[in-house]
């Protein structure tokens, strides 16, 4: 008993010296979850970084019935990947071909370690500026593009001009922003608001390509 007592003055010692870990530092990543598909449940991994907004799990529920259960054999790009999430949420859903973009690099890891581990061989990842990849792409070449890019930067107007152009008409832009976007925002883009979605802080817009005006 003695030798059981001694070693917890010495482990209430030891607590005692210990320095208080400061806020925020080395604390745990949280996480989110896949909502359906081949992964569904399947968590991901969220970093604890400033500006880092996924897109939450109820919403992408919506966005997904938006853009149906099954998106076999679809081409996607996820401008302004972060978490993945959005991208990682349509290769579940059988998308055959998923770029994301991400320009910080610890997330761009992340990003290839999540690949890895789902063995997701139809994810792409590149490092880069979401704006110019898009604008890389080839016209009409993408059905969905998702822009969630942050919102304290001015990249609305430049991403749903790249996101226009890459996708394909009668194909999709999904857009998240701080407030509403209308018909009459986003025509000069040659694209319609079809569906949209509030919460919290966060609006949610499902944009259509429109189909071209055919000459008379």
């Amino acid at each position: 008993m003695a030798k059981i007592e001694a070693a917890r003055q010495r482990q209430s010692g030891a607590a005692a010296t210990r320095k208080p870990r400061a806020a925020g530092v080395g604390a745990p990543d949280h996480a989110l979850r896949i909502v359906g598909g081949l992964w569904k449940r399947t968590r991901l991994p969220v970093a604890r970084m400033p500006g880092l907004r996924p897109t939450p799990d109820r919403v992408r529920e919506t966005v997904f019935n938006w853009l149906g259960q099954d998106l076999s054999g679809w081409t996607c790009c996820d401008a302004f990947a972060g978490t993945g999430a959005l991208g990682f949420e349509a290769a579940s859903r059988g998308a055959s071909a998923v770029t994301l973009i991400e320009q910080d690099r610890a997330l761009v890891l992340q990003l290839a370690a999540t690949k890895e581990r789902l063995g997701a061989d139809m994810v792409q990842i590149q490092r880069g500026d979401g704006v110019a990849a898009l604008s890389r792409l080839p016209p009409g070449s993408q059905d969905v593009v998702f822009l969630d890019p942050p919102f304290d930067a001015d990249l609305f107007g430049p991403a749903l001009r790249a996101a226009s152009g890459a996708v394909r008409p009668g194909a999709f832009v999904y857009l998240e922003a701080p407030a509403a976007w209308s018909d009459a925002m986003v025509d000069a883009w040659g694209l319609t608001v079809v569906r949209h979605l509030k919460a919290g802080a966060v609006h949610a817009h499902l944009l259509r390509k429109c189909d071209p005006v055919p000459h008379a």
